[in-house]
Formats: C-alpha cells, structure tokens, sequence
C-alpha cells in the first residue's frame, strides 16, 4: 500500500474516510531542497537525489490541503505526529487550526544540529505535533516503556520521564549508506508507534522518504502505508521494504513489568482512607519515615505516591482517585 505520487492526490484516490489509525509524518521544510545540506551542516554523500520541495510561497495552502486530507482518513480516535522545522511552522498549526483535530501535545525534539552561530542563539530542536481526531478515545499506550512502579537511580519515575515533552533523541547517522535527505530516528519512531497504536493497526506517512515510518511500523507489528513524490527514493525504498518481516522489531524490545497502580482512578472510600491512616501509623510509629512508608503503601493499595500522600495529610478528596 505504498503509492508514487502525491500525498495529496494519493490520499483522495487511494484512501478511505476514518481507515487510518496513526499518522507519522516529516513534510518538507519549504527551505531549498539544494540548500538543505548547507543550513543543516549535512554531508550529501550517499543521498538519494531527486528531493522535491514545496515553496515557501505555496507552504500555506500546500499545508492546509494535505492536514485536509490527514484528518479525513484519520479514524476517530485516531492520532497523528508531525515532525517539522521552525521555518514553516505557523503554516502548518494554522492548518491544524482549521481542523477539528484536538492538540494533545507541542513537543519539542532536541538535538545538536552541528550548525555554528555567532549572531543569534544556536538552534538545537525540532517541533513535533501530536493531534488526536475526535469521535473516539484515542489510544495511548501509558505504560509502553515502563511500568507505574520504576525508578530511575534518584527514584524519579521512568514513565513519568519518558512521557515528558521533551525529548532528547540523536540523529541517527549512516556513513557510507543509501539515504534519504531526512530520516526520522528510528527510536523516535518506536516511541511514536508504541505508545499510540496496537498491533496490526494501519500506520500511514504521507512523506514515506526514507521509508522509516513504514519499516518501523512492520517491525512493530503494524500494517503501514503512504506516499513518496520522489520516484528514485520510491523505487529503492520499495526493494528494501520487502525484505522486512512483519514483527521482526518486537522481540528486541525491554519486556516491561506489570504495574502495581491497579486502583489508580478509583473512588476512594472513606474505608480505604482510614485503613490506609492506620497503616501508616504503624509504620512510622516503627521508625519507617514518611516518604518510604507512602512508598510501602503504594504497593499494598495499588496507588499513587500522591494520592496517599493527600489521604495522609488529609487534603484528600475521597470523590476522586489516583
């Protein structure tokens, strides 16, 4: 299901209303695709030719008919990750504006872009959209990487950090091999798949490429499809999808453990709240002191840190868990 042609055109033919599941995609910058390596330091050695850009002149309406397009096949409930520049930004969260897609999350990629500036604060991220179509819940996988109860060596959670918004992930770099001009990490796109899709659902890129939304997608498990103007980097791309196994991805990834925050969400009673102040009790009449006697709790009763620290301190509102 991967189509040489253009997205937009592409998607009108060949794809139905509310048939995709998750969306990750990298359009072009509306920088001068000839002068891509010099405002990002890159060498072009290796690079497939053939990259078509969108002017800055056309990124507007350019933008706002493929989002058209995005949203339309976009299942409800389904999300969608947009990688983008500075440069052309505004055009696309204009579009997205004019949609009824719902903003999850601004977040920002950090990494070294190699480039010097003497003038002006050196730029250091990118900027990734995360939208969910409305009509459904939406699928986000909250314990993809780590489970409720891991801690990092300060004992701060590593889901809570993982799921922060801001995420330091390098380039990946490829010396002496085929590529396209821009390719997407494929721990990035891992962590995009992971978090807000299933197994076997469709992944769709409308600017496959690389391809590697695609062939991170069939490693994972999913299905995938999309679309790639540039017929040279089309045609190598098809022969190295191929070869893929659908899955071949899963077995390499950390097996996470079962959670322990299994009433987290649930009212909370007035019984549960008195067990738990007695408990409590017991524990820091025996020395345990505060914050590791919470911490032996959370397992006992299946909660956040924070909600029994409310019912400890009795700020709770027992209409209400955690």
């Amino acid at each position: 299901m991967f189509y040489n042609c253009d997205c937009i055109d592409g998607a009108k033919k060949h794809l139905k209303d509310n048939s995709v599941d998750l969306i990750i995609t990298d359009p072009p910058y509306g920088i001068s695709g000839e002068k891509l390596h010099k405002h990002y330091n890159r060498n072009e050695a290796g690079v497939i030719g053939g990259y078509v850009e969108v002017s800055e002149i056309d990124y507007p309406e350019f933008s706002r008919k493929w989002i058209v397009q995005a949203e339309r096949v976009l299942k409800p409930g389904g999300s969608i990750y947009i990688v983008s520049g500075y440069t052309q930004l505004r055009h696309i969260l204009n579009s997205l504006a004019d949609t009824n897609l719902i903003e999850k999350n601004h977040i920002i990629w950090k990494f070294n872009f190699g480039v010097f500036t003497s003038k002006k604060y050196v730029s250091s991220h990118y900027h990734i959209l995360y939208y969910v179509k409305p009509g459904s819940a939406h699928t986000f996988n909250t314990n993809a990487f780590f489970a409720d109860s891991e801690k990092d060596e300060s004992g701060g959670s590593l889901n809570y950090k993982d799921r922060e918004d801001v995420w330091i992930i390098n380039r990946e770099f490829k010396p002496g091999e085929v590529k396209n001009k821009n390719e997407l990490p494929k721990t990035m796109l891992t962590k995009m798949i992971l978090y807000s899709s299933q197994p076997d659902d469709l992944v769709c890129d409308f600017f496959l490429g690389s391809f590697s939304t695609a062939k991170a997608a069939i490693g994972l498990g999913r299905n995938a499809c999309g679309f790639e103007l540039n017929k040279m980097a089309f045609l190598h791309q098809q022969k190295e999808i191929q070869s893929i196994s659908k899955g071949y991805m899963l077995n390499s990834l950390r097996p996470v453990p079962t959670n322990i925050m299994t009433n987290r969400g649930k009212t909370i009673t007035d019984e549960e709240a008195e067990s738990i102040q007695r408990d409590y009790k017991i524990l820091t009449d025996i020395g345990t002191t505060k914050k590791a006697a919470i911490v032996n709790l959370t397992v006992k009763y299946g909660r956040g840190y924070w909600s029994l620290l409310r019912i400890i301190d009795g700020t709770t509102n027992k209409s209400k868990g955690n």
